[in-house]
């Protein structure tokens, strides 16, 4: 488990602001939003996030029969607010076996998604053809959103992306056939409109990939 901040673009040690720099720094990346170390999930640890997100958290809501909530990430400080977030579920996959889950929603340029996919980044870029059909549609915030398959993705993980609220929104399933789950009228709902509902999220053990 991370114990302090860290680049949203490659795990690595960043340096707080200071009196040469007013941003976070990474040697390799310059000025970067730092990721925020992650902690067990439970309610309490989301609504950290929640309150702190300018971009959404996004949730599968309901979660699918036997998921659970296992964990949450956010990258940003308390000056800048979280200008990406990550959720992690888990549960039984549709080909059987364990299914993970990870929505991402960030800002343009902060790297967190393509970080957890396994990509170059910080955003999908030219590894998404938009000018072809998507291949996957999630209704985000009640909302048709197309999802288009990022190529060059490690081939142990399905990852996706694409816009919902004119911010960036990255699918990301392990194993690979578990990509199954966003064919299936996936419905995502932005925990910040939860409200009291949340309190009732069924929470298991810290995903790994949270980590990774």
């Amino acid at each position: 488990m991370r114990g302090e901040p860290s680049c949203p673009k490659c795990g690595g040690r960043v340096r707080a602001p200071g009196l040469f720099a007013d941003s976070w720094q990474c040697d390799e990346h310059g000025p970067v939003y730092p990721l925020q170390p992650v902690i067990p999930p439970s309610v309490e640890a989301l609504a950290v996030v929640v309150h702190r997100a300018r971009v959404p958290v996004w949730m599968p809501w309901p979660l699918p029969v036997g998921w659970l909530f296992a964990g949450v990430a956010c990258a940003g400080d308390d000056r800048s607010g979280g200008r990406a977030t990550a959720v992690a579920c888990s549960g039984p996959g549709p080909l059987g076996g364990r299914g993970e889950l990870l929505l991402v929603a960030e800002e343009l340029g902060v790297g967190l998604g393509a970080h957890y996919a396994g990509i170059s980044g910080p955003d999908p870029g030219p590894d998404i053809c938009v000018d072809k059909p998507p291949q996957t549609k999630l209704l985000a915030a009640g909302r048709p959103t197309p999802l288009w398959h990022v190529a060059k993705a490690p081939a142990d993980r399905a990852v996706f992306a694409g816009e919902a609220l004119g911010i960036w929104l990255w699918a990301i399933v392990w194993p690979e056939q578990s990509g199954l789950l966003l064919y299936d009228e996936l419905v995502l709902t932005d925990v910040r409109d939860v409200g009291a509902e949340a309190e009732l999220l069924p929470c298991g053990a810290l995903s790994q990939r949270l980590l990774s």
